[in-house]
């Protein structure tokens, strides 16, 4: 009997898994097992960095729906009947409802019960970050728009795979009303009531969930008005929102705003891209201004708020594209701190030939940076460690060179017209990934929230 290495038995055990990609950075004694996971088919995706392995093979998991251990999945779990008539009691009852729709609704592969839970009861929803797209961003009932008055006002809020952390502020006032209802579904039993006690709490997968709702909501059908005060609050506060930042957007000073640069991505992006995303307001305010029509075509720092995830997530990305031939570009939209995370991963990029799209929105800084002409200034005053504020950056950093250094397409943006004619370049390049830094004004921000008083 031939003798097995240890090596041999780990990517046996793991191709018997149904694994397909291992994603890492070898050394000794790792290289044997790489070397063992090819023999065995499985795709070895040699990283630069740890972090962002990791990142790549949870990205993996995510738009596969597969577990990314040995572990077997859990089984699909339903409601039980007295939580689906409590939670419809509750709704009915409800004169400002609103669903939140999470990431758990777009792993639950749960976008056509949900849109039809959207449209037969004409409720308005609200997608989280990695919600974006379960049902499409375009759906006249999306209010996101209108984020902040839709969360402070909403007197029952249906959680839909979506949870109360940092990202839905924990559901506490300021941001919630104190009174409001919550009905939550979840597929982990210790989420449920976790920051808020629910009015009505549903324990099981959110596909199967909804469609017991559903199920139960034929038997009695109910619909929410169209001519209610909370619809016509809802739209007026959109207009008025979208209006802003039109404003904003069509801005014709140099160098250019967020909104500038969003508003001419936006335009020329596919509708069936993955768009992946972080940074601070890089991140915020792209959530608004790019738009998504499909499940699961969203990836950004999610839960955790975490940095240096996107170049990972992107990689993970363009190797399923490429193995599965879909035809979707994959584009990376990152702030300039959060590309320095995993800025190194384009080596990998170019050396796989994995055509992703990156954008770096470059206003020198983490939140905001300072000009060239200032930065210049606080060096002739003393040690730029005693001087220059944490927040700030390299001015007018080339990162656009170091993705050519490896053979990758490198723009230099600073005008529209450049950013239009970068980005159109890229997107019909197939062969190699290409890096757009985008020069914005340092001092670019997110219009002024306006604070807001329960009525």
């Amino acid at each position: 009997m031939e003798e097995r290495t240890g090596a041999q038995l780990i990517a046996e055990a793991l191709r018997a898994q149904n694994v397909e990609y291992m994603f890492g950075i070898v050394g000794v004694p790792v290289i044997e097992v790489a070397m063992a996971a090819q023999t065995a088919g499985i795709k070895y995706v040699g990283m630069r960095n740890e972090q962002a392995a990791c990142y790549a093979a949870s990205a993996i998991g995510y738009l596969t729906g597969r577990t990314v251990s040995c572990c077997p999945p859990p089984p699909v779990g339903l409601a039980q009947y007295n939580a689906i008539a409590g939670a419809i009691s509750v709704l009915k009852q409800a004169e400002r409802p609103l669903i939140i729709i999470g990431k758990g609704a777009a792993y639950s592969r749960a976008e056509a019960e949900i849109l039809q839970l959207v449209e037969s009861c004409e409720l308005p929803f609200l997608p989280t970050p990695m919600g974006k797209g379960v049902v499409p961003d375009d759906h006249p009932n999306c209010v996101a728009a209108a984020r902040s008055r839709a969360l402070l006002q909403a007197d029952v809020v249906v959680l839909l795979g979506a949870r109360l952390n940092w990202i839905l502020h924990f559901g506490f006032p300021p941001r919630f009303s104190p009174q409001v209802k919550i009905i939550q579904v979840d597929l982990c039993a210790e989420e449920l009531g976790n920051n808020m006690r629910p009015a009505a709490a549903l324990l099981g997968d959110i596909r199967a969930v909804v469609s017991q709702l559903l199920e139960e909501l034929q038997k009695k059908p109910w619909k929410y008005p169209a001519n209610t005060e909370w619809w016509k609050t809802l739209k007026d506060k959109m207009a008025s929102n979208a209006k802003m930042s039109k404003a904003m957007a069509l801005q014709p000073a140099l160098p250019m705003n967020y909104y500038t640069a969003f508003h001419h991505i936006s335009q020329l992006l596919p509708k069936d891209c993955i768009i992946v995303s972080e940074g601070a307001n890089t991140m915020d305010i792209g959530r608004t201004m790019l738009l998504n029509s499909l499940p699961r075509h969203r990836l950004d720092a999610g839960t955790f708020g975490t940095m240096g995830v996107g170049l990972g997530f992107a990689i993970a990305a363009a190797l399923l594209e490429k193995t599965q031939g879909s035809g979707q570009r994959v584009v990376c939209v990152e702030g300039d701190s959060a590309f320095g995370f995993s800025g190194m991963e384009v080596e990998t990029m170019c050396r796989y030939k994995l055509p992703v799209v990156i954008i770096v929105i470059n206003n020198n800084g983490i939140y905001s940076g300072v000009d060239t002409d200032t930065w210049r200034e606080m060096e002739k005053m003393g040690d730029l460690t005693n001087i220059a504020p944490p927040v700030t950056l390299l001015p007018d950093a080339r990162y656009d060179e170091v993705m050519r250094a490896f053979g990758g397409k490198g723009y230099l943006v600073q005008t529209p017209e450049e950013l239009r004619s970068a980005l159109q370049e890229s997107l019909a390049d197939w062969d190699r990934p290409s890096l757009l830094n985008v020069l914005i004004d340092p001092a670019s921000d997110r219009k002024q929230q306006v604070s807001l008083s329960v009525e």
